[in-house]
């Protein structure tokens, strides 16, 4: 018998990973498909007429079996892949997205649903079910539902080769970052680099029976690399192998498959009566259309440019001063911001790093989230992983009620992608009276512990966690009737709100004394280095906003206008950058060749969205502020408004439940130094 098609007698019905086998996943798949569309088809053939229970409802509880399948598939595929995994997925994704259409595509079923929706104003629903109602509509009819036969037919085609696409994109960019590595035999050459990355690719080296260091594209590796070593040839190497991911014509080159995907998305929004790609994604969105987008980017840059290149000028200034630096390149950006950061705050990651170490910081963001939503996080030990570097925690109320079960994976390795995320194992939901509890994970890449040292994080890997850790929160606060409009079910640009407020903690003396202690002494960190932690928050600020908004800018370029006549990635970049480039271009560099948000996540059209909810966490945050930082009244505001409520009602609603008012830029320009 298939273990992922039964039901899992485990403790608090946790995934059994250890007893799942890769070869269970392709028929479970392909049974719990089967499942799915029998429970639809039940929908189909009631005789009874259609209403929100037997049409509404039922629909938004059929699939469980496939949901639960998936999200531990591609989570593991995500976390924990390996050659046959990745073979998986490729057999798997068509399937999906071919059930996936059967389901939007099923006219049978769309008129029963447009029955229910016709008669929407006189049915008395509350206002989750309204939202459910209009999204189950919506994704019919963006779908596809109200086209002709041949036009559903070229939709299909068009969503299996997409899914197909991604896949392919993200599998060049694993391949590529994994097939860099810089091997260094001559001590000269690790010249600035921290103690602990130096140990770190020493242990790299050591695995492989090698002398020397060698140094990779993982974050862990190529950050410290390119933001402390002082041999610039080498900084230059790393950075350009970086940036050439997926760029170098050879079998991981992905130019051809960015072009194709950003034309069959076009293609698909013109079939589906959309201007652009960028018009279909943002009508479900706080941002509404490319138009209020572009102009909230505009505005954005307009704020942020003069200081972005009055700072830009100062570090070539500082380059030029300190090592005689002609000309300011890509390669030098970190390395000198660093130096020149340490020249005006004598402030640099190593100093705090053993105030950071790992267990402590998440610690802290556990007490946190005690402090504020009355959550108790509780390791144990008698539950399923799916890697021994995972930690797992039980979280209850105040009450000693089951909130969620949390998984916690922090350490690079080879089946994992780069970045950090958090994602789900089991949703949220209330059915027959019972309250389905949420199993969240957290997945990062942070520095493993060494033989001599913790896992000490930088400043940066801190607001990481935090940033992750509010993500989770999202998840695991949720309490919601319905599974597809829980937790972090909410528009785009409003799901980092939750995950971006908790970074701002991170920046208070108060939070800091409960977890930033010396990882030997135990010494709590020294009041003058929070003081320069938060003078430095705003330190080229200016230059990290354009950054941010040239990505967002990338993004609309490919989404918001019709991409046909594209054929060359690089000069297309060149133009879109125009606005925002401060640092001579490389020309054996591409951006999107291994942009993964728009290409293989799902930010596409959606990459503004960061510094949109910028604009919601500085906002709220300073809510907080007023109030105090472990104010339990403003907390439960922000707890019962935004993360229990999932993707209930409208997030703007939702927002000045909590604040009592929408939300302004200034908070967020004041925090940027940017007023």
């Amino acid at each position: 018998m298939n273990i992922l098609l039964q039901k899992f007698d485990t403790k608090l019905d946790t995934a059994p990973f250890s007893k799942i086998k890769n070869e269970d996943y392709l028929p479970a798949f392909q049974e719990a498909i089967v499942l799915a569309k029998a429970e639809i088809d039940v929908i189909v053939n009631n005789p009874e007429k259609p209403n929100f229970e037997n049409t509404i409802e039922a629909l938004s509880y059929s699939g469980d079996t496939l949901d639960r399948i998936s999200s531990i598939f591609f989570n593991l595929n995500s976390a924990e892949t390996s050659d046959e995994m990745q073979k998986i997925a490729q057999d798997v994704s068509p399937l999906l997205s071919e059930f996936g259409n059967d389901v939007r595509l099923n006219a049978a079923l769309f008129a029963k649903v447009k029955t229910v929706y016709d008669q929407r104003e006189s049915l008395n629903l509350n206002p989750e079910q309204t939202t459910l109602l209009d999204k189950q509509y919506k994704s019919f009819s963006r779908n596809g539902a109200n086209l002709p036969e041949d036009k559903k037919n070229q939709l299909r085609e068009i969503d299996k080769e997409l899914s197909k696409l991604s896949l392919q994109f993200g599998e060049n960019v694993l391949a590529e970052t994994n097939a860099f590595e810089m091997h260094l035999t001559n001590e000269k050459d690790l010249a600035g680099l921290p103690e602990g990355t130096i140990e770190a690719a020493r242990s790299l080296a050591k695995a492989q029976e090698k002398e020397g260091w060698i140094f990779t594209l993982d974050h862990p590796s190529y950050i410290p690399f390119v933001t402390y070593a002082d041999n610039r040839e080498l900084r230059k190497k790393m950075a350009i192998a970086f940036g050439a991911r997926c760029f170098q014509n050879n079998e991981f080159d992905n130019q051809e498959i960015v072009l194709k995907i950003a034309k069959l998305r076009f293609e698909r929004a013109n079939l589906l009566g959309y201007k652009t790609h960028a018009h279909f994604v943002l009508e479900e969105r706080m941002a509404e259309s490319p138009e209020k987008v572009l102009s909230f980017s505009n505005d954005l840059l307009a704020k942020a440019k003069p200081a972005a290149q009055k700072e830009f000028e100062q570090l070539s200034a500082f380059a030029k001063d300190l090592d005689g630096i002609e000309q300011l390149e890509k390669w030098d950006g970190a390395y000198y911001s660093e130096k020149l950061k340490q020249q005006l705050f004598n402030l640099d990651d190593e100093k705090l790093k053993p105030y950071f170490q790992l267990e402590k910081v998440l610690n802290g963001a556990f007490t946190i989230a005690e402090k504020l939503y009355g959550l108790t996080f509780t390791e144990i030990f008698d539950i399923d992983k799916y890697h021994e570097e995972v930690t797992t925690y039980e979280v209850t109320d105040k009450s000693n009620e089951l909130v969620a079960v949390f998984y916690a994976d922090f350490f690079p390795r080879k089946g994992k992608r780069n970045g950090a995320w958090m994602t789900s194992f089991k949703s949220q939901y209330i059915k027959d009276g019972k309250n389905e509890r949420p199993h969240i994970s957290n997945v990062c890449n942070f520095t493993k512990p060494t033989e001599t040292k913790p896992s000490l994080l930088t400043f940066n890997e801190v607001t990481t966690l935090f940033h992750e850790f509010g993500h989770g929160l999202h998840g695991m606060l949720a309490n919601t009737t319905y599974p597809n409009l829980s937790g972090t079910s909410v528009y785009w640009d409003f799901v980092e709100l939750p995950s971006q407020i908790m970074e701002n903690w991170c920046y208070e003396p108060e939070a800091l004394a409960l977890f930033a202690h010396h990882y030997e002494t135990g010494e709590v960190i020294p009041q003058e280095y929070v003081q320069k932690i938060k003078e430095s928050a705003s330190f080229q600020e200016g230059m990290a906003t354009m950054r941010q908004l040239s990505f967002g800018l990338l993004d609309m370029g490919w989404h918001g206008q019709d991409p046909t006549n594209i054929t060359d990635i690089k000069a297309f970049e060149t133009e879109q950058f125009a606005s925002t480039q401060l640092y001579s271009d490389v020309k054996e560099n591409a951006m999107s060749t291994a942009f993964s948000h728009i290409f293989q996540g799902g930010y596409s059209s959606g990459y503004y969205s960061y510094k949109w909810a910028e604009v919601l966490d500085a906002d709220a945050f300073d809510y907080f502020l007023e109030e105090g930082i472990f104010n339990t009244e403003v907390a439960e505001k922000f707890k019962e408004n935004v993360l229990s409520k999932g993707g209930t009602e409208h997030p703007m609603i939702l927002y000045k439940r909590f604040r009592g008012q929408e939300p302004k830029p200034d908070a967020l320009l004041k925090r940027a130094g940017l007023l």
